[in-house]
């Protein structure tokens, strides 16, 4: 093998002849000295070997295709075609040849041939099922329509196949309701919707609008699905997170509302008034502050302050301190929550949110007592390794920077792989800008102006972060807080200035470790805010060709396909 593999087909075919010698029924050996004799251009060698395989095994047909095909190679299409014929006519006796038949055909790339042995097969012995194949052959010769009918056909009658048919249909759909194919396919589904109505088509439509991010429409196909199967609200779950992470608010908003009207259990409906609230929150101003918190008070008068509604109270209670400025009263209520018969789990996540409160008011260390409790309570947990993040993050803020890069480097290894992300990037930060300055004066800045972003005091964080800049040009925190500007500025909807910080980090800190974030935050911008896409494909690019060991590199070879409109097979 690895001869062959080299080029060096003697010392391959020679090899192969003894190991045949010695197995004279390994098919390995027989096709590697068959590929070895046509590689070597040695076809009637081939030739004389194949045909006394042929006399020898009369139950294995494929051999019919092999010489076919090595007569192929002699551009002896007559005699090709002949063998290719008499393979086929095997299957007339023995359908079940095709198993062997078929694959040889198909490792030479004999669309044609490969497809008659399948229909054929299945046209003789009606419980073989070969649309896959069918499908993915009708795929590569360009036939389309009949491509995605194979696949369907056999989703149709497979239902585990779903994900790998989805999957493999995928490869030929574009981003757009606009692509050629995408119109195709969404035909298909219609009108065997109309001949034959069967809810894998609406899921399958539902998919389809899903990937051209048309969120409406697989809305509407999804209530469809509801209205004829009632069970679970899962899908129509599964579709409101989906809107909320493109950024669909309307749309996760409509859906969440059809749920909390639709469901018939207190969880489910909680769920949905949990997560429209907070898309409410999330798109409010300080002016309509006064009425979320109405919304907060009205769910609690009707579902009450149960252990059921803890996931409610914990949002209210961060409502209350980070938006309305009530802290002591967001403690309050957090507390009685503590007192509620819920597991140490539960306790764990209230205990979380009381801490940050603390934080928030500065009061560090009766924040780290909290968090010094769940790390007791629930050794090795997920939580645990979120509350000793907050322990590091609190003393990053206070500027113990020594104590907090002892519990990141801690958290590098940490089970969850954003905690393992969020301490890196921390640990990070710290070392690369404490040797610069042993008072740690720029780093200091930074933490305030972080710990200010924390507060949700965005325009103070601006200020200290523009002093940095003005103050602190020669060291390396520059590169950081550009980089931070950027996405406070995005945060903000001021654009224009989010690009020049962005633009001014990569123009300056084009070898620093900062530059395939700034990439990549710009390119978003560019993509969806300004509605440039050259200028966001020639930065997803520089990703992609200059960063290829960034987090973003998948996402960014991604969003380059789809705007370079390649998305095709």
């Amino acid at each position: 093998m690895d001869y062959f593999k080299k080029g060096d087909y003697e010392k391959a075919l020679h090899e192969y002849k003894k190991l045949y010698a010695k197995n004279a029924s390994n098919i390995s050996y027989i096709n590697q000295i068959i590929a070895s004799y046509q590689q070597l251009e040695q076809y009637d060698n081939a030739e004389v070997f194949l045909l006394k395989l042929i006399s020898k095994l009369k139950h294995y047909p494929a051999f019919l295709v092999e010489l076919g095909f090595n007569y192929q190679l002699k551009n002896d299409m007559e005699n090709a075609n002949l063998y290719y014929n008499k393979a086929l006519d095997h299957l007339t006796v023995n359908p079940s040849h095709v198993f062997t038949i078929g694959r040889s055909f198909q490792k030479h790339t004999l669309l044609n041939q490969a497809i008659l042995a399948y229909e054929k097969a299945m046209a003789l012995k009606p419980d073989y099922n070969f649309n896959i194949q069918l499908a993915q052959l009708y795929g590569e010769q360009g036939q389309i329509e009949k491509m995605f009918n194979g696949y369907l056909d056999f989703a149709e009658t497979n239902p585990v196949a779903i994900p790998d048919v989805k999957r493999r249909i995928n490869g030929f759909l574009g981003d757009s309701g606009e692509a050629e194919n995408n119109m195709l396919f969404r035909k298909i589904l219609l009108k065997k919707m109309q001949q034959e109505p069967h809810v894998l088509w609406n899921q399958m439509l539902s998919w389809l609008f899903i990937q051209q991010k048309d969120l409406k429409k697989a809305f509407i196909q999804e209530k469809a699905i509801f209205n004829r199967k009632p069970e679970s609200l899962d899908r129509i779950k599964e579709l409101a997170l989906i809107s909320v992470d493109e950024g669909k608010n309307d749309i996760a908003k409509d859906i969440y509302n059809y749920i909390i009207n639709t469901a018939q259990d207190i969880d489910t409906k909680l769920e949905a008034h949990f997560q429209l609230i907070q898309i409410e929150t999330s798109e409010s101003t300080k002016d309509e502050y006064d009425s979320i918190n109405e919304k907060y008070l009205a769910l609690f008068e009707e579902f009450g302050s149960f252990a059921q509604t803890l996931e409610l109270q914990i949002a209210y209670g961060h409502f209350l301190a980070f938006y309305m400025d009530r802290p002591q009263d967001a403690t309050k209520l957090l507390e009685k929550s503590l007192d509620l018969p819920i597991s140490q789990l539960q306790k764990a996540q209230v205990k979380l949110a009381l801490g940050d409160i603390l934080v928030l008011q500065e009061k560090f260390n009766q924040a780290l007592i909290y968090y010094t409790q769940i790390q007791r309570n629930l050794k090795n947990s997920t939580v645990s390794q979120e509350a000793r993040f907050r322990v590091a993050k609190t003393s990053y803020f206070k500027g113990d920077f020594k104590w907090a890069e002892s519990q990141l480097k801690v958290l590098k290894a940490s089970t969850s792989q954003l905690i393992a992300n969020d301490a890196l990037d921390l640990k990070l930060l710290i070392s690369d800008n404490k040797y610069e300055d042993s008072l740690h004066t720029a780093l200091k800045l930074y933490a305030k102006a972080d710990f200010l972003s924390f507060q949700n005091k965005t325009n103070d964080a601006i200020m200290l972060l523009k002093r940095i800049l003005t103050e602190h040009k020669t060291e390396p925190i520059i590169a950081q807080a550009l980089f931070r500007l950027g996405i406070l500025y995005k945060e903000k909807g001021e654009v224009s200035l989010a690009v020049l910080h962005l633009e001014k980090l990569i123009e300056n800190y084009r070898d620093g470790i900062l530059v395939d974030d700034g990439y990549y935050h710009l390119a978003q911008i560019y993509e969806k805010d300004l509605v440039q896409p050259e200028k966001a494909k020639a930065l997803y690019e520089q990703i992609i060709f200059n960063h290829a060991d960034s987090i973003y590199f998948v996402e960014a070879r991604k969003r380059y396909r789809a705007l370079r409109g390649d998305a095709i097979n």
